[in-house]
């Protein structure tokens, strides 16, 4: 079971700490545990039900309406509501909650209405990825558990592999080449492979490496296919002060390829970038230079 602070509620439900702690004095909406230091301290089922009241008080219910229902008839209003088409922010509670519940039924009925409706690429722009964020945030708070994070992340790795391969073969005259890669010690791979949807969406060619890739096999598999881009997403590696010199070797080794670079490390950070170098900030610029 996992451990949340009031302030984890707030910033994963919207509604601000003090509301919360109004509504458990005066409703008994919340059941929190405290620290020998008299600091309140909630679970799981708190945080469920925070997304739950969220959900409805978003969609006109008023808190001592949501407070007389029970766990059970809780529930039951928010399945009325999410039989509906439901706003981004209440995709992403829904969200939540079935990683919450390790529900893979309830994450494939969100998705799979989406993506019929929406199609997929809007799907993973406006619900997954601003879903992934959350899902940092939690990981980082240490607020769900590996088995959360791993169960999540894989349905979503599952979806994107099943719209990479439910795309066209490659065309007679593809526009660029790309190859995409995560450095040696790199293992988040769902932002690299949406990329690859993206950019093959778009009829170019693309020469996937995957994840953990050594910088002598990169540049191996460039002698081969001498792309016209290079693509890499840094998360976790490399070490702060390594960033700045992995990507002047980047721009060394590959002075005939343009270099796209993303991720925690360098978007937002005071990285210089040579000449065929670039820092991709926001997804909407590799959609644009992919449809170039």
């Amino acid at each position: 079971m996992s451990t949340y602070s009031i302030r984890d509620l707030e910033q994963l439900s919207g509604i601000k700490a003090h509301t919360l702690r109004i509504w458990e004095q005066r409703y008994a909406i919340l059941s929190p545990d405290r620290t020998d230091t008299n600091i309140r301290t909630y679970g799981d089922d708190d945080l469920k039900r925070v997304l739950n009241i969220s959900l409805l008080k978003d969609h006109g219910y008023k808190i001592s309406e949501i407070a007389k229902l029970s766990s059970d008839e809780l529930n039951r209003e928010v399945v009325k509501i999410s039989e509906r088409q439901l706003n981004y922010p209440d995709q992403i509670h829904a969200l939540t909650i079935s990683m919450l519940d390790l529900s893979e039924e309830r994450f494939e009925k969100i998705i799979s209405a989406n993506i019929a409706q929406s199609g997929f690429e809007n799907t993973m722009v406006n619900i997954i990825y601003p879903f992934l964020s959350r899902i940092g945030t939690l990981w980082v708070t240490g607020s769900i558990g590996p088995a959360q994070e791993h169960f999540i992340t894989n349905l979503i790795r599952q979806k994107i592999i099943v719209a990479i391969d439910g795309l066209r073969g490659t065309p007679d005259k593809p526009g660029k080449t790309y190859m995409l890669f995560l450095p040696e010690g790199e293992f988040h791979e769902i932002s690299l492979l949406f990329a690859h949807y993206i950019i093959r969406s778009r009829s170019n060619k693309v020469i996937y490496l995957g994840q953990n890739l050594p910088l002598n096999e990169l540049v191996f598999a460039h002698q081969i296919h001498q792309p016209d881009y290079i693509f890499t997403v840094l998360t976790s590696v490399p070490a702060n002060h390594e960033v700045q010199p992995f990507v002047n070797r980047m721009a060394k080794a590959f002075p005939n390829s343009q270099i796209l670079l993303t991720g925690y490390q360098v978007v937002g950070q005071d990285i210089e970038t040579p000449g065929n170098t670039a820092i991709i900030n926001q997804i909407n610029e590799l959609m644009r230079i992919s449809s170039n």
